[in-house]
Formats: structure tokens, sequence, C-alpha cells
């Protein structure tokens, strides 16, 4: 096995708070001719759809390190392996399991957790214990603001996700003879601390442009429900709709737009691909923008994986049920190949060895290039939008990146 789950006994001790049997600390942390990285993820829970996809990205790459000869450390090779436990989508679960992966269980090596919420819950864990971590799925720009020196996201921050959006909201303004001061905006997000700092980017790049913002409205707790913000685009008539609620959230946005036959021209969101709003409601969901980390279209590659589409094939060839990668996926292998570099050019598997030079990444992936600020997050990479064209997921800003061009208005949904 390249990956340990926990088991039934140990899941079902866990789920009681029992307490588990733990495992000699220096041989958890390299076992024989193995390091052992340990993760607490969603695999239950309003966030599983994203946890999956983080697990399924983390697994494809630790298997294609290991057949490619593993981790070389002065003269002895070593296979990487993942424990993971569930942490059911709950911040204070995440911090919980954390300290039973470091304190009874060994690991000194963490992959971080989906959302920025239970990253934040994360980080001051390895941060107490001096435990490097390796995140791809906290964006949340605060967490890079504690001061934190063991925490490493390969991710772009969140308040950059949709600011390509307004940024083309405005060039459509100007093409079609209107000001960009002339574009109405509606928005609707999760209230949690990603989607906030996704809202704050796109109110940031707003007032750049003088654009108005007619709806700024909170998503439900729950995800399930956002006909009233709906309902008031319909009377308002907004140039372009924004909506940041992970995937719960796209996929009830998709299903409630299709349902409405909502007619704006602009419709831009996150995790479009992670929620597979296309699959789901192709129709709906025809001409939506997509903010994404990575695309297979990128011209980006590397030794292991080779280019963006090498990986995308890779991927699929590997699990079922994919028609698009998710980018959650993409940006989890390449937080394994930052640990392997990090590995490698330690030349040791000390922890503060493996710390200080993960401090001084700067590689290029399939994913992207990764360089870490002193803050701890990626300052190489943009963001991209794609835009669903006739099922397609194609990457249409920036425009120096773009393999497509812009289809405005976007066809109305029909019943």
């Amino acid at each position: 096995m390249l990956k340990t789950i926990v088991g039934a006994g140990t899941a079902l001790a866990l789920m009681l708070g029992v307490g588990v049997m733990s495992a000699d600390k220096a041989q958890a942390k390299v076992e024989g001719d193995t390091i052992v990285l340990g993760s607490a993820i969603s695999f239950t829970g309003k966030y599983s759809t994203n946890g999956i996809h983080a697990k399924n990205g983390y697994d494809l790459a630790v298997k294609k390190i290991n057949e490619a000869g593993g981790v070389n450390i002065g003269d002895k090779n070593y296979k990487l392996e993942v424990r993971y436990y569930d942490d059911e989508s709950t911040p204070a679960r995440t911090a919980q399991l954390l300290e039973r992966l470091i304190q009874q269980d060994g690991i000194q090596y963490i992959l971080g957790p989906y959302s920025s919420a239970t990253t934040k819950a994360a980080a001051p864990v390895t941060e107490k214990y001096q435990v490097p971590m390796v995140e791809a799925e906290g964006a949340s720009r605060s967490l890079f603001s504690q001061g934190y020196k063991y925490l490493f996201a390969v991710l772009s921050t969140s308040e950059l996700y949709l600011a390509s959006a307004i940024d083309l909201a405005a060039e459509v303004a100007e093409k079609n003879g209107k000001k960009p001061s002339d574009v109405k905006i509606a928005m609707a997000f999760e209230n949690d601390p990603f989607s906030l700092d996704v809202r704050a980017g796109v109110v940031a790049d707003a007032e750049k442009y003088g654009m108005k913002i007619v709806i700024d409205d909170k998503l439900p707790r729950d995800l399930s429900d956002m006909s009233a913000t709906l309902t008031k685009a319909k009377a308002l008539k907004p140039d372009l709709l924004i909506v940041s609620g992970h995937s719960k959230g796209a996929a009830t946005a998709a299903r409630q737009i299709g349902e409405m036959n909502i007619e704006i021209p602009m419709i831009a969101m996150t995790h479009c691909e992670a929620a597979k709003v296309h699959d789901k409601f192709p129709a709906a969901s025809e001409g939506f923008l997509c903010s994404t980390q990575w695309a297979e279209t990128l011209s980006y590659k590397d030794g292991l994986f080779g280019t963006a589409g090498e990986f995308d094939k890779l991927f699929k060839d590997t699990y079922e049920g994919y028609t698009t990668v998710p980018y959650q996926s993409a940006q989890a292998a390449a937080a394994v190949q930052v640990w392997a570099d990090a590995f490698e050019r330690a030349g040791s598997t000390d922890p503060q060895k493996v710390r200080d030079a993960l401090s001084a990444t700067d590689m290029q992936t399939f994913y992207g290039p990764i360089k870490f600020s002193e803050a701890g997050n990626n300052i190489a990479k943009p963001m991209v939008l794609r835009q669903i064209q006739n099922g397609a997921y194609n990457v249409v800003a920036p425009s120096k990146w773009a393999s497509h061009p812009l289809v405005w208005p976007r066809a109305v949904p029909s019943n």
C-alpha cells in the first residue's frame, strides 16, 4: 500500500473519542525505507467532495514518485506514504487529529487539510510542535499574516480567485461602448474564511473600476438555496453574478440558475470543476466563468509528470468519473512534489532542516511555478479563468494565458 487510511477499529475509536495506541515517534516519521506524511482531511461532511479530490492528487503524486525510485537522501532512497484521518469537515476535528498525528503517531511532515477553515485550525498545531506543513487547499490570505514559520502553501491566495472576472467585465463593457463604471454586480458568498476573502478581492477590484454592487448576499449556512439572491437578480438585472460557496454552493447555484432561467450575461464562480456543474447541469452551466488555480492547457511542465496536459491524462486514466481534473487534485499533487524536492535538497529527514529547505523552494511543476514568500504563500503562480463552452472548460482570462475567446453573453438556460 502506498497510502494508509485509518482502519475500521481505529476509525471507530476516533469517532468515540477513545484513545488509540501511539506509535513510536522515531519509527513513525521514517519507517525503514519509508517517509510517512500525515493528513487530516475531509472524507465526510460538507467538504468531502473536494477532500476526496485532494486525496486523489496526493495519492497519485506518491505513486508516481515511488515508481520513479522515491526520494533520494544521501546514499539512500525512501518511498513516500500518507497516513490519513477523516476530519469530517470540522475545524476542531482537524486540530484534534493533527495533535494525534504528531503526538501519538509521531508524524513530523504534514500535508494540509481541505479548506481555509480547517487549515486555519491546523496551522496553530503544526506551529506549536514546529512540524512543517505543506498545504494545497487553504487559500485564505489571513493564513499568511500570522507569522507562521512552518506553513507553506502551493496555491494562490483567495483574494485573487475572481479578480480576473472583474477585469473581464470591464473589458466587455468597453468593447460594447460602455464604461467599466456602468457594470452592475450581484454577489453571493458563503460565510467562511475562504469565500469572504474572495469577496474582499472582488470588492476591491470593483471599487477600482467604480462598478456598482447591487446585491451583496450571504449564502445560507447549509448552502442549499440561493433563490432569494436570484429573485433579486431577476429584478435588478446585473451584468455580472459572482458566487463562492465551495462545491455545494456551486452546485446549488447551477441548479437554481437553470430552474429559474436566470439571464445574467456573465456568471463567475469558484469550484465549478470540483462540483462537476456541467456534468450535473449542462444547460444551466453553459458559459459559466470558473476560477481555477490550474488548467491542463497551460504550458507548465516538470520532470515527474511532464506537461499539464500529460498530468491531466494520467489523472483521468487513474481515477474513473472525471471529465475535467479539478485544480484541487493538481495542486495536491504539487504539494507532494514540494515535499520530495525539500527532502532531497535538505539531504536529511530532520524536520528543521527540511523546513529550511521548504522555505527556499523555487521550482517549476506541471501545476506552475512554486516559490514561497517569507509568510509561506506561493508568490510565483497566477490564477486563471475558464469558461464552460459546449461542455469544455476553456481558458479565457487573463488574455496572455487564454486558449479560447470569451463567449459573451452566456447562453440562457432552458428547462
